[in-house]
C-alpha cells in the first residue's frame, strides 16, 4: 500500500498509450489524467493535482454532458485539494 510512484509509472505510460492512439477530447484521456492527479493528490503533491484535474475537467466539459457524473466529481476534488493547498500555507 502507499506505493504511488510505481502507480504513477503506471498511470503515465497508460497517458502516453491514450495522447497516441485516441483524439485529444476523448473521455477516456480525460480518466488517465484524473487517475494521475488522484496519485499526486495521495502524494500530497497539490500543484500537479491540480493541473491534472483541470485537464480532466477541460475534456469531460466537452465531451460530456454537464450533469456527468465526472464533472461533478472532479468539480469537487479540485475544492477539496484548493483547500488542502490553503491549509498548507
Amino acid at each position: 500500500m502507499g506505493d504511488y510512484p510505481i502507480a504513477l509509472s503506471y498511470h503515465e505510460k497508460a497517458l502516453e498509450i491514450f495522447q497516441k492512439t485516441l483524439p485529444s477530447n476523448h473521455p477516456d484521456l480525460a480518466t488517465s489524467y484524473n487517475n494521475i492527479g488522484w496519485v499526486y493528490r495521495n502524494m500530497k503533491d497539490y500543484s500537479k493535482t491540480l493541473s491534472y484535474y483541470e485537464r480532466a475537467l477541460n475534456i469531460w466539459q466537452c465531451a460530456l454532458p454537464s450533469t456527468h457524473p465526472h464533472i461533478k466529481n472532479v468539480k469537487n476534488s479540485i475544492e477539496i485539494v484548493k483547500k488542502e493547498i490553503i491549509k498548507s500555507i
